[in-house]
């Protein structure tokens, strides 16, 4: 127990120690590689407005890479555009082709089944009911 004691005590005397020198600014470390003067970090961040306009002005062109970008973009696009509607043509001509050629067996079957009814018809009513 005593040396519990021992230690507490000194870890408080280095304390106030510490906390009462007038050496000790803080607890961080200093590094002297930066400048310690606040105004010339202000300086580094703010310029003055002239400089700021001409810093835009130098960028706001854009490199000759982004509009053969932008370019092949737009031959992209036109070529899905281009396939997109040679598809939807296609598909188009097909349903056509497909509704006519169901329409087209439809009235054949139709006629057909017209057919045999009439010609197994013997009289009896309703004439649909004993052709099947």
């Amino acid at each position: 127990m005593s040396w519990t004691r021992v230690f507490v005590l000194s870890l408080i005397t280095t304390l106030l120690i510490l906390t009462f020198s007038s050496l000790v600014e803080n607890a961080a470390v200093r590094d002297d590689s930066k400048p310690a003067d606040r105004k010339g970090a202000a300086r580094q961040v703010f310029m003055p407005e002239s400089d700021a306009s001409n810093f835009f002005k130098r960028r706001s062109r854009r490199s000759t890479r982004y509009y053969e970008l932008v370019a092949e973009q737009r031959v992209k696009i036109a070529a899905s555009e281009r396939r997109r509607e040679y598809n939807e043509e296609q598909r188009s001509e097909y349903e056509n082709y497909a509704e006519e050629d169901r329409d087209e067996v439809n009235e054949r079957s139709r006629e057909t089944n017209e057919q045999l009814r009439e010609y197994h018809y013997d009289g009896i009513y309703p004439r649909y009911y004993w052709s099947h």
